[in-house]
């Protein structure tokens, strides 16, 4: 049984996940706006958004939100915040490639407690609260327990426009000659929910939004994984850079990262 808080999330997501599956590959049809160099939103993006937080303000009518399009939208006294990404990978969904997802979780006291992350078009759906491991439609996720570089597949975040750094590729460089294939899904929660999964062994990317990583980060750490910023430093809300994988590999990726 699914706790009360995943049910909510899980019908408000299905219910706004109908509007991607209804939209995927309509390209011609989408609205699409630019918000800066490779950075776009939809009228799907907008539709989704709006149709979340109209589900869940019925059920959390205090909360306050940080949505991905509407920024901060003020709670009345409660201590929850909720996070929403309504479509994470647009980019991905311009293009017709299946990997997209919302994502939506919950944060008490700088805590996150309960985050999901859906897949309409794959449908599958990621979840985790606090203290009951982690799940993909019912099945119990473990991060992988591989041991060698060697034998690991890493995602991350090819970065585009002013991102594009002189360390982002020595840490390309660094990590593909230890590795067995370096992976670009296009979407970070796919990539967590994959490193939760087993299906990658890690995962780093910087410059990342809280609506982006929130669900994955405790996904990945109720399947048994650990989550930091590249550099080791603990990962918090705040964070902008992102590194996870298993508990075995994490300090050759970390000291990878680092050779500059």
């Amino acid at each position: 049984m699914l706790p009360p808080v995943i049910n909510i999330f899980e019908k408000a997501a299905r219910k706004a996940g109908r509007i991607i599956i209804r939209d995927f590959g309509e390209i011609e049809n989408l609205q699409i706006q630019s918000k800066s160099l490779g950075d776009f939103v939809t009228n799907c993006d907008l539709n989704v958004e709006k149709n979340l937080i109209e589900t869940l303000k019925y059920y959390y009518p205090s909360a306050a939100f940080i949505t991905e399009e509407s920024g901060l939208i003020e709670g009345s006294g409660s201590e929850e915040t909720i996070v929403i990404d309504p479509i994470d990978g647009t980019s991905n969904f311009i293009h017709g490639i299946p990997h997209v997802a919302i994502v939506i979780c919950k944060i008490i006291d700088n805590q996150i407690t309960d985050g999901i992350i859906y897949n309409p078009i794959l449908n599958e759906f990621f979840w985790a609260s606090k203290g009951k491991g982690s799940w993909c439609n019912n099945k119990r996720l473990r991060v992988s327990k591989r041991e060698k570089l060697s034998n690991c597949l890493i995602g991350t975040g090819i970065p585009f426009g002013d991102n594009v750094t002189e360390e982002y590729f020595n840490q390309i460089q660094s990590i593909s000659k230890e590795i067995a294939g370096l992976r670009r899904l296009g979407a970070a929660s796919i990539d967590l929910a994959y490193v939760a999964s087993g299906k990658l062994d890690g995962f780093w990317e910087k410059d990342l939004n809280l609506w982006d990583v929130s669900s994955g980060v405790l996904i990945i750490r109720e399947a048994g994984g650990k989550v930091t910023e590249p550099n080791g430093k603990d990962w918090s809300l705040e964070s902008r850079d992102i590194l996870a994988s298993n508990l075995i590999i994490h300090n050759k990726l970390k000291e990878n990262l680092t050779l500059q």
